[in-house]
């Protein structure tokens, strides 16, 4: 018996994306990557889908912030191993790019900045979580386009390209096949918001109520903009 089944109006597999990446570096935030795939995972069930896990090398990959950025007397992180290198990345559908703090040093993600701006035109569809726009947008890809980022870090990363039409109130923005969202959790609203409008919204509610999730279901609704006078 199968774990989950397909309802009758979800879309064929003929018609959706399937092959998924999501780009990690040095410092990435652990659930801007895993909020999102976990939602994935589920998905897999009843979708013969593929994932890509892209790097600069085949190394594991750690949360630990790099360089100055980490606590010396912390040692509570955890890594991630990539099948793929930026070099090597197979053709996707989708590609992820998370945020973390391991983006605040320019050098730790140059590679992951050149690797988004080759394979966009090659993709169905973009999403990034949290400061990962800040990649989209050096990028060059996000100019003249809508979109959202973590509001806590918001003054920091909008500098980095002025050039984009950044949503300060925002939980998830949608221009053409890029969706950015805001701040680490928003991964999770703006993966079952594709996973509406990509497979159907019976597919996004069945895999919601399976990991027990309760969705913001209004991209506009944004506390965190207030919190932080945006």
């Amino acid at each position: 018996m199968a774990i989950l089944e397909l309802p009758s109006s979800a879309r064929p597999v003929e018609e959706v994306s399937l092959k998924y990446g999501v780009i990690v570096y040095p410092g990435f935030q652990a659930l801007d990557v895993f909020g999102p795939l976990d939602a994935l995972n589920s998905l897999s069930l009843v979708y013969p889908m593929q994932l890509s896990i892209i790097a600069e090398t085949l190394d594991p990959i750690s949360t630990q912030p790099p360089g100055s950025l980490s606590n010396p007397r912390a040692d509570f992180y955890q890594s991630i191993v990539p099948n793929h290198t930026f070099e090597t990345g197979p053709p996707l559908d989708v590609s992820i790019v998370p945020g973390g703090i391991g983006n605040r040093i320019a050098s730790n993600v140059e590679t992951a900045i050149d690797y988004v701006r080759k394979v966009y035109p090659t993709l169905r569809y973009l999403i990034t979580v949290c400061t990962g726009s800040r990649l989209v947008a050096e990028a060059g890809i996000l100019d003249g386009r809508r979109a959202t980022t973590n509001k806590r870090a918001w003054a920091t990363t909008i500098a980095y390209r002025p050039e984009v039409e950044w949503v300060p109130h925002a939980r998830w923005v949608v221009d053409g096949n890029i969706w950015s969202s805001s701040g680490v959790s928003a991964g999770i609203d703006v993966i079952f918001a594709f996973m509406a409008m990509e497979y159907g919204e019976e597919v996004a509610a069945m895999i919601a109520n399976f990991l027990e999730y309760e969705r913001h279901l209004d991209s506009k609704w944004d506390p965190f903009s207030q919190l932080y006078n945006l």
